[in-house]
Parts: structure tokens; C-alpha cells; sequence
């Protein structure tokens, strides 16, 4: 178990990551604006999904193993960043449905970008395995530690896409157009794009 404090001094440490816009954010401003509150759900699932998958092989070694050897992160890179930019262009493509079609999103498909738009991302591997090292303690279970730090950042990434749902909702109604869907999506798939790049050029 870890202490209260080192799991309080996790979470300050993780703050700025987790509300530093990304992929999991963009893709809830895209989904939310164009389906509503139910589709804030699947992304927030899909997201927590990818941290206790980061959270699993951390304990498992595997992510050290790909983090020390160059070739093996640059193959995950650049995998992930193709990701985000294939997204990024399906949702621009998606932002200007053709006549009398809707484009129609199953709950298990937004779960499955979610939750790939975490698992690839390289930014969310490095948190386990350079930021909670410093907060576990080497003479107790490391695998009970590791999880229970993953469940407070679920829980804390969790607090900040529902907050974000919330702040969408709001904002929609008042701009509850096609062309602000549009727009949002454009915007979504533009920065998930940015996002691709600087991970391949990283």
C-alpha cells in the first residue's frame, strides 16, 4: 500500500500531465459535441483502460524493456503517432458527412480509439516508468503500489474528462449548430494530427 502522502504527492505530480490537452481530451470534445453525454463515457472508459494497461507492464518489466532499448520506443512512436494522425484525418474526413447520411459511431468504437490513443502514447508509458518509481517503495509489494497509483490517476483523469463533458454540454447548447460540429471536429482533428507529428518528429 502506498503512503498517503507519497499517493498525495503522486497525484500534484501528475496534475499537470493529465490536464495538459491530448489526445483523450480531444477525442471527448470531438465525440461529446457531436453525440452527447453517452459518448463521453466510452472515452473516459477507453482512457483509463490504456493506464492500467501502461500500469500492467510496468509491473511486468516490458515497458522498461521498450523504454531502455531505442529501436523498440522509436517502433512504438512512430506506431502511435501514425495513430493519431490516421484519427486525426478520418475525423476531419468524418467532420463533412455526405448528403442524408449521418456518420454513425458505436460505443465500442470510440472505447477502441480511446483506448488506443492511450495505449500508444509514449508520454503515458514514460509516467510509469519514470514518475512512479519515485513513489513506490522498493521493500514493499510493487504491484499492489503500482496499482493502487494507477487507480488515483484513473480516478483523477476520470474527474477532469467528466468536468470537460460538462463544460462541452454546456457550450453546445448554446452552439448547437452543424457548422460548430464542424468546426469542433476540424479543430479535434487537427490537433490530434499536431499531436501525431510531434510524437514521430519527438
Amino acid at each position: 500500500m502506498v503512503h498517503p502522502v507519497g499517493l498525495a504527492g503522486f497525484l500534484v505530480a501528475v496534475l499537470p500531465l493529465t490536464a495538459t490537452p491530448g489526445a483523450s481530451l480531444a477525442l471527448l470534445v470531438q465525440h461529446v459535441t457531436d453525440g452527447g453525454r453517452r459518448r463521453a463515457l466510452p472515452v473516459v472508459l477507453g482512457t483509463v483502460t490504456g493506464l492500467y494497461i501502461h500500469a500492467a507492464l510496468a509491473v511486468a518489466g516490458l515497458s522498461a524493456l521498450v523504454m531502455h532499448s531505442s529501436v523498440a520506443f522509436t517502433v512504438v512512436r512512430l506506431i502511435g503517432a501514425v495513430y493519431l494522425i490516421g484519427l486525426g484525418v478520418w475525423t476531419w474526413r468524418t467532420a463533412t458527412p455526405a448528403p442524408r447520411r449521418r456518420p454513425r459511431h458505436r460505443t465500442d468504437s470510440v472505447y477502441a480509439q480511446a483506448l488506443l490513443a492511450n495505449v500508444l502514447n509514449p508520454k503515458a508509458a514514460s509516467i510509469y516508468l519514470t514518475l512512479v518509481p519515485q513513489f513506490v517503495a522498493p521493500d514493499r509489494p510493487i504491484g499492489g503500489q503500482i496499482l493502487t497509483l494507477a487507480t488515483a490517476h484513473a480516478l483523477l483523469i476520470t474527474l477532469w474528462l467528466t468536468a470537460w463533458t460538462f463544460l462541452v454540454l454546456r457550450a453546445t447548447r448554446v452552439l448547437q449548430t452543424p457548422r460548430f460540429k464542424r468546426r469542433a471536429a476540424r479543430a479535434t482533428s487537427a490537433i490530434l494530427i499536431a499531436l501525431g507529428v510531434r510524437a514521430a518528429m519527438a
